[in-house]
């Protein structure tokens, strides 16, 4: 699917170079001399990689289209990347397995997604085992573990067991849980696009959402690429931001892999 602008951007000016970018001018590293001081004691606790998270509010990921996939429709190892809501480009998202589980355990496959900035550093990592994904089956249900930086756990996303709604819990280093991530009876999205929210844990307030963002009737024939947007407090810990992003690869696996929109 080709890349095309996300309804509902923020428009602000970025005050922070995106991770991995040229050092800025000389006249401008005086000038914000007082600010790093200011939040150098607070960024020091951050897993490395992770403190451009800090400013976001909102997340795009997109899924590259892979051209063998297409032309030969066979499973290759999906491929995006993680934007800011201006569009550029923050991490590159490679997932990681075998031919057999692509071809023939997807979407249940697992796999090892690595995540990099934008000088090839690895700075998180997503790792899903293989499980059971029905509605019908309580145990055995579908998690992740998300490491930032690679080895260490920062969160966890876990399925919970419901008859209609697709629910997840955001869990964090010490699985403890944090949110919870209700999506819609059904996922179709041929008409519009679909949205999981994220929600407190006793589910009464809505503070942001997963959105599987609709594309075109054109695109989604021909393509199955996914573009996603993740909207948080800019405020939510980073490290939980990171667990969001996991939690965007597990939806679109579970619910968009292979359909159309999730026909």
């Amino acid at each position: 699917m080709a890349s095309q602008d996300i309804p509902g951007h923020i428009h602000k000016t970025l005050e922070d170079p995106l991770p991995g970018s040229p050092d800025p001018p000389e006249q401008l590293q005086s000038s914000e001399t007082t600010t790093n001081c200011k939040q150098a004691q607070s960024t020091t606790s951050l897993p490395p990689g992770l403190e451009y998270l800090r400013q976001l509010d909102q997340i795009i990921i997109h899924q590259q289209v892979e051209l063998l996939q297409v032309i030969l429709g066979t499973e290759t190892c999906s491929k995006y990347e993680i934007k800011n809501h201006m569009g550029q480009r923050v991490y590159f998202a490679v997932e990681e397995n075998g031919c057999f589980d692509r071809n023939f355990c997807s979407p249940l496959r697992s796999f090892t997604i690595r995540i990099t900035d934008n000088t090839g550093q690895e700075v998180i990592t997503v790792n899903r085992p293989l499980r059971c994904n029905s509605c019908w089956f309580p145990c055995y249900l579908q998690e992740l573990e998300i490491q930032s930086p690679p080895g260490t756990t920062v969160g966890y996303v876990i399925q919970k067991w419901d008859p209609f709604l697709p629910k997840f819990t955001i869990r964090n280093e010490s699985n403890e849980d944090v949110l919870k991530i209700i999506g819609p009876y059904a996922t179709c999205g041929c008409l519009g696009d679909v949205d999981f929210e994220v929600k407190s844990l006793n589910e009464t307030s809505t503070i942001g959402k997963i959105s599987k963002y609709w594309s075109g009737f054109v695109n989604n024939i021909f393509t199955n690429t996914a573009n996603f947007g993740i909207q948080v407090p800019v405020d939510l810990d980073v490290k939980i931001k990171a667990v969001m992003i996991g939690a965007c690869f597990l939806i679109d696996l579970m619910f968009f892999e292979n359909s159309l929109d999730g026909l």
